[in-house]
């Protein structure tokens, strides 16, 4: 098992070749809390992502000139990038539900990639099949986990009275590394995992123990939609992590969306997961110092919007609804009027005249405003009610 020698080995391999990741305070997230707050950003790593730490400790003693690994995205930009800094040639296998942003990054750094299964674990299975190549996994490597584990260094020696360190889960390699320095430097340090509901394999299996393959559903944390915890990362896990927890998709679009809002950090879903775990569980962590592990930044861009969007509704910042109206000339301008008067501003209207539960000479008029929040909201839907529209407010 890795021990926490083998962890400072692994800093000594890889520091010439990464960054050592800020531990940053945030005053706005701990308000929010009742907590105190620090991130270690690993979304400022290179290539986007803490992979390329054990990428580094693995690849640095290899001697095949040829290596090969399945990856979602991350893990697979850390092997191509550390791959190529060392002189090596890289393939990496990424199922076809891969975000393209995740597959063009990994060909920008060299790698050769193969579009191959709908999900990870038949992309691992293919490239497990490549006996050419030496193959790299992504998180059960007894190597890789104590590149990782480097993190859990920095953060004992970046602050000593931690209370808490909240940690995304996956295959389990991340909180495995980082839970032997950290146990190993402050034993009273709690480490606790975090998954999405759509992705539950390590939580089950640290709540049952035994390992439990589950296949996951779509989710937004993409980063960390791994069917099966890792054997070696899950002996380790057993050993040293205190609990884990699950999260909602709502929470992690809306912990996106304050990244992006309060901190001006674009955090991908599976980094957004510890925020997610805070925001659902506030009174569990409240008057803790606490440390979120932002796994990784690289986020599909072509889902900003609509995480952005998710995120304002979930906050009570958008608010949706339907007003039923008379057919006839003037009604939508008195409706809007109503809405402008109580400054809620209108993004979209549709007008739907054929719903056949509808009388004749009636219309549905659908809209989403911005609001400051759900008491604001409410407001303008009372306003309305007041001026005899019937409302139903969408949730």
């Amino acid at each position: 098992m890795v021990d926490i020698e083998a962890v400072r080995k692994a800093r000594e391999n890889i520091t010439p070749f990464i960054h050592k990741t800020p531990l940053i305070y945030s005053n706005s997230f701990s308000k929010m809390t009742g907590a105190e707050i620090y991130l270690k950003a690993e979304n400022l790593q290179k290539t986007g992502s803490f992979k390329v730490r054990g990428a580094f400790n693995k690849l640095i003693n290899i001697k095949d000139k040829k290596v090969i690994a399945a990856s979602m995205g991350n893990h697979a930009q850390g092997v191509a990038f550390a791959a190529a800094r060392l002189g090596l040639y890289s393939k990496i296998v990424m199922p076809v539900t891969a975000p393209i942003v995740k597959q063009e990054a990994t060909k920008g750094y060299g790698a050769e990639v193969e579009l191959y299964g709908e999900n990870f674990n038949e992309a691992l299975n293919y490239a497990l099949s490549q006996k050419d190549y030496t193959f790299i996994h992504a998180f059960d490597d007894e190597v890789v986990i104590a590149g990782q584990g480097t993190i859990g260094l920095e953060l004992a020696e970046d602050s000593k009275d931690i209370d808490l360190v909240l940690v995304p889960v996956g295959g389990g390699g991340l909180i495995s590394g980082i839970s032997i320095a950290v146990k190993s430097l402050s034993p009273k340090t709690e480490v606790i995992g975090i998954q999405t509901e759509a992705n539950a394999s390590a939580y089950e299996s640290f709540k049952n123990k035994k390992i439990s393959e589950k296949i996951p559903s779509h989710t937004l944390a993409d980063g960390i939609a791994v069917g099966k915890v890792g054997g070696k990362a899950f002996e380790i896990i057993n050993k040293y992590v205190d609990d884990m927890l699950l999260v909602k998709e709502d929470s992690i679009a809306m912990a996106i969306l304050l990244f992006l809002e309060r901190k001006k950090l674009v955090v991908e879903g599976a980094g957004a997961v510890p925020l997610a775990a805070l925001i659902e569980n506030k009174e569990r962590f409240k008057g803790r110092r606490i440390a979120l592990v932002i796994s990784g930044g690289n986020i599909d861009f072509t889902l900003i919007d609509r995480i952005i969007h998710k995120g304002l509704l979930t906050s009570g910042r958008i608010g949706v609804f339907e007003v039923i109206v008379d057919d006839v000339p003037g009604m939508l301008h008195k409706t809007t009027g109503i809405i402008a008067s109580q400054m809620g501003n209108i993004l979209n209207v549709v007008h739907d005249r054929l719903v056949g539960d509808l009388p004749v000479g009636k219309t549905k008029v659908i809209f989403t405003i911005e609001v400051k929040g759900r008491e604001h909201l409410e407001n303008i839907i009372s306003a309305l009610g007041k001026e005899g529209f019937s409302v139903r407010k969408y949730h």
